[in-house]
């Protein structure tokens, strides 16, 4: 009896040492950056979780600008490993600047071929952009709805206009760049001089004019078509309207941090990213035109959508015509 009290005690506490090493084992950590909005974040954490429980991950939201100066500036020895819903412009100076792994190893063939630009960045989404009507704000003033970029500039629309600052975010700049490559730099630097006086702010975030339409601080909001086709199907009244100059949009991608792509972990997940989430993602939110022989079709989300001329849209384009916006 004693010989097997003393063997019950023995594994008890071998039983309890080997849990208190499990406990203590810590899990492999993976950092990303995202720019993605907050509900995409929140489905992206919970897809993470169900996938990679022996993985320790978070997701970091940056806005597009502070995302893509971080990373130039923390370069390859940033604490990021992958970064993630970040537009192509800002992800060319990455790559430019060595910060980006190589990629070459991915098959790009399964993408639409305006969308692959380099071996070492995938493409995620594409994002267009709308004008977002708050429909009983309108009323409410009795004003009509407007049906023209020029029509913004009427008095009446004073204060009531909101729309992304295009030096702090990729969505403010695809209207500016598409209204330069409509109708020319001068007239289109010209118009947003005359239409400064109508935005209540810039806002520093691509999100900023859709909650400002949605909590009626704005009339009218030049954002992104994915977030404000979320809220319509959640039952709010808004509406989006593209003027003939079309939809302007952005490309979107993601990529590994050069010298991380060597870890498993990392490794693990971007695959899972790549090669689930990117199609979960354009199902549920962005159905835009992102794979050759896949096409996605979300409820109330535009149809036959007739897209802004986004040509030349290179870096040195875009610091220059930055280095030009003083508001």
């Amino acid at each position: 009896m004693k010989r097997l009290k003393k063997f019950l005690v023995i594994a008890l506490a071998l039983t309890m040492l080997a849990s208190l090493s499990a406990c203590g084992e810590k899990k492999e950590k993976v950092l990303i950056y995202s720019s993605m909005e907050d509900y995409r974040i929140e489905f992206l954490n919970q897809r993470l979780k169900e996938e990679f429980p022996q993985y320790d991950i978070t997701v970091e939201y940056l806005s597009t600008g502070n995302h893509a100066a971080k990373l130039l500036a923390e370069g390859a020895e940033t604490d990021c490993d992958i970064t993630q819903n970040l537009e192509y412009g800002y992800l060319e100076q990455l790559d430019e600047n060595g910060v980006l792994a190589d990629l070459s190893g991915y098959d790009k063939s399964i993408y639409a071929e305006d969308t692959v630009l380099s071996e070492n960045y995938l493409p995620q989404e594409r994002n267009g952009g709308s004008v977002i009507l708050n429909v009983a704000l309108l009323k409410e003033k009795g004003l009509e709805e407007p049906t023209c970029y020029k029509d913004l500039l009427k008095p009446e629309y004073a204060g009531l206009i909101s729309m992304p600052n295009p030096k702090a975010s990729g969505t403010g700049y695809m209207f500016l760049k598409s209204l330069v490559n409509a109708w020319g730099e001068e007239e289109a630097f010209a118009y947003f001089d005359a239409l400064t006086p109508n935005i209540i702010q810039y806002t520093s975030s691509g999100s900023g004019p859709l909650n400002a339409v949605l909590q009626g601080e704005a009339a009218i909001g030049l954002g992104m078509t994915g977030p404000s086709v979320t809220k319509i199907n959640e039952g709010h009244d808004i509406k989006l309207v593209t003027f003939d100059e079309g939809s302007p949009y952005s490309l979107y991608g993601q990529s590994i941090i050069k010298g991380k792509e060597t870890r498993q972990a990392v490794k693990d997940v971007f695959e899972f990213l790549v090669n689930s989430f990117t199609y979960e993602n354009c199902e549920k939110y962005f159905p835009e035109k992102l794979y050759k022989d896949k096409d996605f079709v979300v409820e109330n989300y535009p149809q036959n959508i007739q897209y802004s001329d986004m040509s030349n849209n290179s870096v040195a384009e875009k610091e220059r015509l930055l280095d030009k916006w003083k508001y």
